[in-house]
């Protein structure tokens, strides 16, 4: 291979859990795989329709400012990885590279360009800000039949109010456009959005219908079943399913783009929304598990620095709370089962996206 360049109190914790997926406290990056941005699309690349050879790629940004490049492309001879228009590196069907001394960047793209095939566009999922710490690109994956979620077009988030300036100046420039807030009001009161400028607001609260979330649980598995019956609630309740159609049709408008869903952890109401969509363009179960599950990643050192002031059997209660856990996300999925009979079902019945909807949404959001 050549390479070019190388809380609180006890009592202040309460009064957060009493909204329990609302707990959003920066951690770790994690990569991502990509195609080309709604914002910053193709720089001068040739495109074609034919097939993207690449069955696994990401980038992962580095403490040092360097860049790891990683991809397969079954049958492929020579991959070349090109950033800000330049080669940066090559490659066989197989590689991984360290991209060094580029330039600063709100956010660095790469091309990963086949002898033969379509292109690949990557970035790092993480958008790394002052006054949030879950923000990051929902897109990025490769469907069942080979195809890829578009980065740049969908974004995922915790609570915005803390933004700085410079943030809300770099969220205008990744061309954030409509912002969906999943949060309920009591939320939204205590603690409202700040917004890039030119950004359209949109209240789509998801939880608005259901008392689930207030009370403080008093044991760690009433903690578990607090979780595992929200993550239900967003499935079938009418306040979630009307928040989730919004929502949905924020992100089939390709004039509404960038479009960016949050609530106030990042990680359940706004986990769902992220699981919903990328189950809907084909992605793998075990690629959206992935991506759900990252959020532990991302909010690890927050997590920690919580439950680090609370006392051990306190802690032990509250930390499902803070927690993205499989059986959460599978309740979900089991709630359409149950509810439903089958995914398309719900997407229809509950979501109002028939099957000429859904292949809207792909041609939206899917390439290859």
């Amino acid at each position: 291979m050549n390479v070019l360049t190388r809380v609180k109190a006890p009592a202040a914790c309460a009064a957060i859990a009493a909204g329990a997926l609302l707990t959003g406290l920066v951690a770790p990056s994690a990569a991502t795989a990509t195609t080309s941005s709604h914002t910053e699309q193709h720089h001068g690349l040739p495109q074609s329709r034919h097939a993207i050879p690449f069955t696994a790629a990401t980038v992962t940004a580095n403490a040092d400012g360097s860049y790891t490049v990683r991809w397969n492309a079954p049958g492929v001879r020579k991959v070349s990885v090109r950033a800000d228009g330049k080669t940066v590196a090559r490659g066989g069907a197989h590689g991984e590279v360290v991209v060094r001394d580029l330039p600063a960047a709100d956010r660095q793209w790469f091309d990963l360009v086949p002898d033969r095939g379509t292109s690949l566009r990557l970035a790092d999922r993480l958008i790394k800000l002052d006054g949030a710490v879950n923000f990051r690109d929902a897109g990025g994956y490769r469907t069942r039949d080979g195809q890829w979620v578009k980065m740049g077009e969908i974004y995922r988030s915790d609570s915005l109010e803390k933004l700085t300036a410079g943030d809300l100046a770099k969220l205008r420039r990744l061309g954030i456009r409509t912002v969906f807030d999943l949060r309920m009001a009591s939320e939204r009161k205590a603690a409202p959005d700040k917004v890039p400028a030119g950004a359209t607001h949109v209240v789509a609260d998801v939880l608005a219908g259901t008392p689930t979330f207030t009370t403080m649980p008093k044991s760690e598995a009433e903690a578990v079943k607090m979780m595992v019956e929200g993550e239900k609630f967003m499935v079938s309740g009418d306040t979630a399913k009307a928040a989730y159609t919004s929502v949905f049709a924020g992100v089939a408008d390709d004039d509404q783009h960038a479009v960016l869903y949050h609530c106030t952890a990042g990680k359940d109401r706004t986990g769902w929304s992220s699981a919903a969509l990328l189950t809907a363009l084909g992605v793998p179960r075990e690629t959206v598990m992935a991506d759900y599950l990252a959020s532990n990643d991302y909010r690890r050192a927050a997590n920690d620095a919580i439950l680090s002031h609370l006392p051990a059997e306190q802690a032990k209660v509250y930390k499902p709370l803070l927690d993205v856990r499989p059986a959460y996300l599978n309740s979900g999925y089991e709630e359409v089962e149950d509810e439903y009979g089958s995914f398309r079902t719900y997407l229809k019945d509950g979501l109002g996206i028939d099957g000429r909807e859904l292949r809207e949404l792909k041609r939206e959001l899917l390439v290859g």
